[in-house]
Formats: structure tokens, C-alpha cells, sequence
């Protein structure tokens, strides 16, 4: 039998609580009493616990913080599955774009925490795609990988704009384009090493 589910402890609880009312609201939309008041706790309870709203943002970007998990797909499948999963995300309800990006342009790039975080984030995402592209042989992943997140953050902008999950698989077409630029067989996502020496077209 399985084990039964663990309770959540406090802290748990108001960190949820203030995820999905920061996303789905905004930052500067909800303050601590709003989050105390979903929680049924007192103001000085949520503060035991996170001492300022600045420590409670922080928090929730870094809750948001997650790597993709190890595969066992070949190379380019994993990055053109990046924008499958976009697809499905950009079809949910909830979907209100990049946290870290919205964070940013709510508190505005003074915010040094927060957009250090942010910074972090989208990088960690660059080099996990450079990372695939240096296990195909791609001569110059870093700046594919680059082009690549591009692509991720424009697909995200314009499925808001237009509110059409379609935007996700354009931008897998144009990540094929690229792909198929640097040398990578990309036919049925079953890649095969890059010529050697080939470099990406640059934007």
C-alpha cells in the first residue's frame, strides 16, 4: 500500500497559496493580508514564517524554479518537446504567460532580487538547450541555444496576445528550420550528429 499523504506543513500552505494567487493575479495585486485571509491565518503567522512580502516573491519564483528532468529521448526530441509541452501548457486555463518575465516587468528591472532569479531561470533554460545541441555535434550551440529560448519566449508573448496554442507549434517549425540549418537530421525528431563545422543562421 501506498504511504498516506504527508500534511502540509504551514509554510507549505501559504507558499501554494501565494503561487497561484501571484500568477493569476499579480504581485502587485495581492498583499500578505490577501494571502493570510486564503490561508485562515493571522498576518503575524504568515510573517513568522516569511518575514517581509519581498522573502514571500522570492520564494515563489524560486518554487517556479524547475529543471527539466533527465530523458533517455535522443537530443532533438527533447528540444522539440519543449514546445509540445508549451502547447499543452498554452491550452490550460491558468496559463498567464512566463512567471519570472511577468515578475520582472511588474516590480521593474530595480528589483535586484527578483530579477536575479529571473536572469538565473532563463539561463538555466539557454544552457540546457546548448547542452543538447553540443550532444548533436552543433558547432556553435550557443548561439542556436539563444535562438532557441527566443523562440520559447516569443511563442509564450504571442499565445497571450492571441490567446491560440498554435503559436507554440510555429515556433517548433522555425525551431525545426534552425535545427536543420545546423547540420541535425530532424525527421520524425529522431536526430542524428551535426556535419561538423556547420554553424547556425543567425537572427
Amino acid at each position: 500500500m501506498a504511504p498516506p499523504p504527508t500534511q502540509q506543513t504551514m509554510k507549505e500552505r501559504i507558499l501554494e497559496t501565494a503561487d497561484k494567487l501571484f500568477y493569476l493575479q499579480g504581485i502587485r495585486a495581492i498583499g500578505v493580508d490577501t494571502i493570510a485571509a486564503e490561508v485562515g491565518i493571522s498576518k503575524r503567522t504568515l510573517y513568522n514564517h516569511f518575514p517581509s512580502k519581498d522573502a514571500l516573491i522570492a520564494a515563489y519564483l524560486e518554487r517556479r524554479f524547475v529543471q527539466p528532468g533527465p530523458s533517455d529521448k535522443p537530443p532533438a526530441e527533447q528540444i522539440l518537446a519543449t514546445f509540445d509541452a508549451l502547447e499543452r501548457r498554452f491550452a490550460a486555463k491558468d496559463f498567464r504567460g512566463c512567471p519570472f518575465v511577468n515578475a520582472v516587468a511588474e516590480l521593474g528591472p530595480a528589483d535586484r532580487a527578483v530579477k536575479k532569479i529571473a536572469v538565473a531561470f532563463k539561463e538555466s533554460r539557454r544552457v540546457w538547450f546548448r547542452d543538447r545541441l553540443k550532444e548533436l555535434g552543433v558547432a556553435d550551440a550557443e548561439a542556436l541555444a539563444t535562438q532557441l529560448v527566443l523562440l520559447v519566449d516569443g511563442s509564450i508573448a504571442q499565445d497571450l496576445v492571441r490567446d491560440d496554442p498554435a503559436m507554440a507549434r510555429a515556433a517548433k517549425e522555425a525551431a525545426k528550420v534552425l535545427l536543420r540549418n545546423a547540420g541535425v537530421d530532424v525527421a520524425d525528431a529522431a536526430a542524428k550528429p551535426a556535419l561538423k563545422g556547420r554553424k547556425p543562421t543567425q537572427s
